[in-house]
């Protein structure tokens, strides 16, 4: 039985918002396949909700919502995972 904390794994803590984009998108996915090549298996992050007005990660008005400034929608149309506003893919 394989279970995941059964080895030891290399990772990096990197909040997205410290990437060149400020979130996820393509920026997020080269940096997963950098981590990768690199033989690194984890990424940790803070906590990726909300915030109050100091912006803080630990300040996060919610544990289960996502900051919506961390999303990339145009990286989502792009990828067809999302529609656009005027319906083009």
């Amino acid at each position: 039985m394989n279970k995941i904390l059964d080895k030891r794994r290399a990772g990096v803590l990197l909040h997205p918002s410290s990437l060149p984009s400020g979130g996820f998108g393509a920026d997020a996915s080269r940096f997963l396949d950098f981590i990768h090549d690199a033989g690194l298996r984890v990424w940790q992050m803070l906590p990726l909700g909300p915030t109050h007005k100091d912006r803080s990660p630990y300040h996060c008005l919610s544990v289960h919502a996502i900051n919506p400034e961390l999303l990339c929608l145009d990286w989502l149309i792009e990828k067809g995972w999302l529609a656009s506003v005027d319906g083009r893919s």
